[in-house]
């Protein structure tokens, strides 16, 4: 997402940058803004962000970065960079292949997606070949077929910086409505890299064949590359373009520019260690996002309705309360996701009291759940467990409560927690609970008159249940 640079070698910048090059803004005669005309697009209006649809998206490189140290629980997915592909469509040894395996596995382990995030700067220059003809397009989308297979990664992230305009652009649409299929096929991701605006080699096309789109909203120029902004700024240019808001996923900078010297970067963890305030965006030279700016663009992101956000990169992040990506999981919980952070009492045994005033059953996973019990047996008892991520699950009986993702009544008859399982637990001003699902819908009493449901927008009596009560 952008080239990597040890500050501290000034007299190797070029050499350096042109060995690190990754997903870096340039600008080009080819990225003029684009006419006006597109910002008539009328798009589906979308279900409202929350806590389980926000993606939060950290790009990890090859070459720096501990798979054991990063926050697994305050992301959705994380992105390998870079795989390189050759003009014939093959790809080339991935470096740094058992760091990669295993991400894969400890990501998924902690519920966490991983995906493999193909160029990056000078690294896609193949690209302008590859997509020139169908043979050598079909040769690339069936080598990233077989590399998601070996490695058990879930999706292809392309980044090619950048097509030119016109026939070239056409032909990468062409790449990735077919490189889209297959992952779609397989149950897979797809998603490219897109700089903030003026991205005119990137057509409408794009944003139906694809899952999201990672706008690189930093390298603006050699100081403060991203500011507040910025983002608003980026964020109006691609709602003029017609992406839709779900498909947007603004990307936020964990590394400083030097002014003194072109493309010079130093990490965030790196500016601090040097004497810089996390509560600043700038130090000396230096120019970065600190926690507050880094909680302004989240809490923007939410404002905006837009699908999440994207980190280049998590190498870059410090520790504790200095971490940047703990401050996005912050604003995050502040927005009224719940979440751990909203008290729920993780590894307690508890019963739920709906709006009627009876109990809510598990039915030991026989039938649909009911809220209708006048006493609180072992069927009304739950546990609630750390579900990962900021969200919780409910245990009874030995079985997880499943939404069903809000199209059938909530049964608790599942024997391993997937996203069905997993609500966001958020407490109301007077004490009480509502229960999220990944639907982003809400767990609903029906005041006992009928079995349970998880297809409420928003929640009001039925929807909120006593806890221990």
């Amino acid at each position: 997402m952008k080239a990597k640079l040890n500050a501290y070698l000034l007299a190797v910048v070029a050499i350096v940058l042109f060995a690190l090059s990754s997903c870096r803004k340039e600008n080009t005669a080819d990225f003029a803004p684009q006419s006006p005309g597109l910002s008539s697009k009328s798009m589906t209006a979308p279900e409202p962000v929350t806590a389980a649809t926000f993606k939060v998206i950290g790009y990890m490189p090859s070459w720096e970065g501990d798979v054991n140290a990063v926050q697994y629980s305050k992301l959705t997915h994380i992105n390998y960079a870079f795989l390189i592909p050759n003009t014939n469509g093959s790809l080339q040894a991935l470096d740094n292949a058992s760091k990669f395996q295993s991400l894969v596995t400890t990501a998924h382990n902690n519920g966490v997606k991983v995906m493999i995030s193909v160029g990056g700067g000078g690294g896609g220059d193949a690209f302008h070949t590859i997509v020139a003809s169908s043979g050598t397009r079909t040769a690339f989308v069936n080598n990233m077929v077989s590399f998601c297979n070996q490695y058990n990664c879930d999706g292809v992230d392309v980044d090619w910086e950048f097509p030119s305009a016109g026939t070239e652009a056409s032909n990468f649409l062409t790449m990735m409505q077919q490189l889209a299929t297959a992952m779609h096929n397989s149950g897979r991701l797809c998603t490219i890299a897109v700089i903030s605006t003026g991205a005119t080699y990137i057509t409408s096309g794009m944003f139906t064949a694809l899952d999201w789109l990672n706008i690189m909203d930093y390298d603006d120029n050699n100081f403060q590359h991203s500011t507040y902004q910025s983002a608003v700024d980026c964020l109006d240019y691609w709602s003029g373009r017609g992406l839709p808001v779900e498909k947007t996923i603004l990307g936020v900078p964990f590394y400083a520019r030097d002014s003194r010297y072109d493309y010079s970067t130093a990490n965030y963890n790196v500016i601090l260690s040097m004497g810089g305030s996390p509560n600043s965006d700038t130090f000396q030279t230096y120019g970065y996002n600190g926690i507050p700016t880094i909680t302004a663009k989240t809490n923007l992101a939410f404002s905006r309705g837009i699908g999440g956000m994207m980190i280049w990169e998590l190498a870059g992040d410090a520790t504790g309360a200095n971490s940047l990506l703990s401050a996005i999981h912050n604003a995050i919980i502040s927005q009224g996701n719940g979440g751990n952070g909203g008290g729920a009492p993780i590894g307690q045994v508890i019963t739920l009291k709906g709006f009627n005033g009876e109990y809510v059953s598990g039915e030991n996973g026989t039938q649909a759940m009911n809220c209708n019990r006048a006493t609180a047996q072992d069927w009304e008892k739950f546990t609630v467990v750390d579900a990962g991520g900021g969200k919780i699950s409910l245990r009874s009986m030995g079985k997880y409560v499943s939404s069903e993702n809000g199209t059938q009544a909530i049964t608790c008859n599942r024997t391993a927690i997937g996203d069905w399982e997993k609500f966001d637990w958020i407490t109301t001003a007077d004490g009480k609970v509502t229960l999220r699902g990944n639907n982003g819908k809400f767990i609903s009493s029906e005041n006992g008159t009928q079995p349970m449901t998880c297809n409420r927008t928003t929640a009001s009596g039925w929807e909120a249940f006593g806890v221990n009560q």
